[in-house]
């Protein structure tokens, strides 16, 4: 069995651990990466990417029926869905190539296998060449995390589909449920009910996406309505019937329990952290509810060994898991790093219309005390937004009244998920209203409602 010794171990090779493992390598370290199935992880070849593809593919098919509204003629409009999907992993390949070519790149040390810690500052990995011992004061566990199946409601592949199946589906569904209406639920409803799917979503909280403000998940489950979805909130599936070619799910609402048939279903409902087979309990290393604990540097019990990511904890998303690599690279190599702010983290939904979000919801900043200034501006107030018809949609704004503060920013429309940026550098640089009011904005864009949000916080608005 052989051994071979490094300055940083990464176990996992998805948007956090590729991203700590080049950032290590930069730094003059030598570091190796663990991978057991795909360089990129679950975000380049089953999540972030690859949805976002098929997504591209839908609104695309929706804008060439709505050809006529700007003056132009498309007729016999259709979609190949194996075309669709061939596409979407053509997309996942390429980026998933593309950090193995990082890898070499940055002279990083890819080992594929199952990792698993065999001490605190080694790792066993079972490789399809037999086992390798690999030893570092450094270990970073990135392993990510996967799709949570209830009991009852597992995916088959057939009738009852994972998300991986939602990504390469063999039929097109005629009669879809979706159990959730997060960010990966309301984005397969979305992609499969613009493509003719009769489309009912599911979601036990009383709102669709619930962890956005108010406001924006009213506006979602509206224009959600209008496309043909069906919506039912407060609501559970409490079983699944699975027959040839249907299944009936008991739907409770109300405290009563109906029937309905689909024939394809797609479980949305949550994640849970891959913490197993990793040696974690008995190097003593705390797991709570599926997730590593660790402090605001990503640092576990045990000196040396780090979580990030999805591994790690909420939010789970692909940005924080990056960011969180770079801070603990650079922490191993000696750096000053600064903790990151989970209210400056960014949530982006590409639904239609999509929905993007940073920092407090209205209600979240009245319930910690603080008394606040709120600015709206809608879509049809914007120039560009009218001219590619797209007028709607609104972007808010919520700041501390006394300080100016920007405590929130929520937007639901088109191309919000690529301006929540803005807001969130304003964030991170502890910008105020003042500083916002001050800034000019390039007309025409979509960005100018921005503005037009913080002066309507202040009764400034000018084109509403």
């Amino acid at each position: 069995m052989s051994s071979t010794a490094y300055d940083m171990i990464v176990i996992g090779a998805g948007p956090g651990g590729y991203v700590a493992a080049i950032r290590g390598a930069q730094l003059g370290l030598n570091v190796a990466i663990i991978e057991r199935e795909h360089m990129g992880g679950i975000c380049l070849n089953w999540g972030c990417i690859p949805t976002k593809a098929m997504l591209r593919s839908a609104e695309v098919f929706h804008l060439m029926h709505r050809a006529k509204e700007f003056g132009l003629s498309a007729t016999g409009v259709d979609y190949d869905l194996d075309a669709v999907v061939k596409r979407s992993r053509k997309v996942a390949g390429q980026l998933s190539s593309g950090v193995s070519h990082l890898m070499k790149k940055n002279k990083i040390t890819v080992v594929m296998g199952q990792a698993r810690l065999s001490g605190t500052d080694e790792v066993l990995v079972k490789t399809n060449k037999g086992d390798e011992v690999l030893t570092s004061a450094h270990i970073v566990l990135a392993t990510g995390a996967r799709a949570r199946e209830l009991p009852g409601l597992e995916g088959d592949g057939d009738l009852v589909w994972t998300y991986k199946d939602a990504l390469t589906p063999k039929r097109m569904p005629k009669k879809l449920l979706v159990i959730g209406s997060g960010a990966i639920g309301i984005e397969f409803a979305s992609f499969y009910n613009t493509l003719g799917a009769d489309t009912t979503v599911v979601e036990v909280m009383d709102r669709v996406l619930p962890v956005e403000d108010e406001e924006v998940s009213a506006f979602a489950k509206k224009s959600f309505v209008a496309q043909g979805m069906k919506i039912r909130e407060k609501a559970m599936v409490k079983q699944l019937d699975r027959a040839k070619g249907k299944v009936t799910a008991h739907i409770e609402q109300d405290g009563k329990v109906s029937k309905e048939e689909f024939d394809t279903v797609i479980s949305a409902v949550g994640i849970v952290g891959n913490v197993e087979g990793l040696g974690l309990e008995e190097m003593g290393i705390s797991v709570d509810r599926t997730h590593v604990v660790t402090d605001k540097y990503c640092r576990t019990d045990i000196a040396g060994v780090y979580a990030i990511g999805d591994i790690a904890g909420a939010p789970w998303l692909a940005h924080k898991a990056s960011h969180e690599g770079l801070m603990v690279a650079e922490m191993i190599a000696g750096k000053a790093v600064h903790p990151i702010k989970p209210g400056s983290i960014a949530g982006c939904t590409y639904c239609h219309p999509q929905v993007a979000s940073v920092g407090m919801t209205e209600a979240q900043a009245r319930d910690a005390g603080h008394t606040i200034k709120v600015g709206r501006f809608p879509f049809m107030g914007n120039g560009k937004a009218i001219a590619l018809g797209e007028a709607e949609g609104f972007v808010k704004t919520v700041f501390d009244e006394k300080t100016g503060e920007l405590l929130g920013a929520h937007m639901v429309g088109a191309e919000v998920t690529e301006m929540i940026q803005g807001y969130v550098i304003g964030r991170q640089l502890e910008t105020t209203e003042e500083d916002l009011m001050h800034t000019v904005f390039p007309h025409p864009t979509l960005s100018e409602m921005m503005h037009e949000s913080v002066l309507d916080a202040y009764d400034r608005a000018i084109h509403f």
